[in-house]
């Protein structure tokens, strides 16, 4: 069957990323040291909270402060948390083939409401999306099946239909389950690889 509908991840797929900038970040507006926060966000999960839609972020900012014994302005941290991300430039004329020729586009990505919406102030890649699945919205992270039967309730096609790329293996073997042709992204040359082998008429 023909691919109908392509999710795609974001994190290192879309744009590159860096958790531990995002501690150091966070480390600098808080006056504090990065092992500490480091421990917080990452160890205690506090972000991973958020992605997941656990906790606000009004609550996400509470709990650094009240963690970190610091005060710290809301907008501020947000910027500090989210300025980790550099357009991957080489998906972007990949993106815009698939729409040329009407492949429904969905992001299929473990993030929170925060770094969302810093992307999309940032960058306009996720404009060339007809509709989001996010870890936040979903109440789940990959590779949760939840996650995957609500991108598939997006997809206006069957999983035979689909194809999914992420830059984590087991993410792509969870899909696979699915029965979404699902490959681990590497580099956007491999990706187009993969969608001719299944047909889809984009260049090489």
């Amino acid at each position: 069957m023909p691919i109908r509908t392509c999710f795609f991840d974001m994190g290192n797929v879309l744009v590159r990323f860096s958790h531990e900038k995002m501690c150091e970040n966070v480390a600098a507006v808080c006056r504090t040291d990065l092992a500490s926060v480091t421990q917080l966000l990452i160890s205690n999960e506090l972000q991973f909270q958020l992605e997941c839609g656990k906790i606000t972020e009004e609550e996400f900012h509470a709990a650094v402060e009240r963690e970190l014994e610091c005060s710290v302005d809301p907008s501020e941290l947000k910027v500090a948390v989210s300025d980790i991300f550099e357009l991957n430039e080489s998906i972007v004329p990949l993106l815009e083939e698939l729409r040329a020729l009407s492949v429904r586009l969905v992001l299929l990505s473990n993030t929170s409401v925060t770094h969302l919406n810093f992307i999309r102030e940032r960058f306009e890649v996720l404009e060339y999306f007809d509709d989001l699945t996010t870890s936040f919205a979903a109440g789940a992270l990959k590779p949760d099946s939840a996650i995957y039967e609500h991108a598939l309730g997006r997809a206006d096609a069957a999983p035979s239909e689909c194809f999914f790329t992420d830059d984590i293996e087991a993410y792509v073997v969870a899909a696979r389950a699915f029965g979404i042709h699902a490959e681990v992204y590497t580099e956007t040359s491999l990706t187009r690889r993969q969608l001719r082998s299944l047909g889809v008429e984009i260049s090489e």
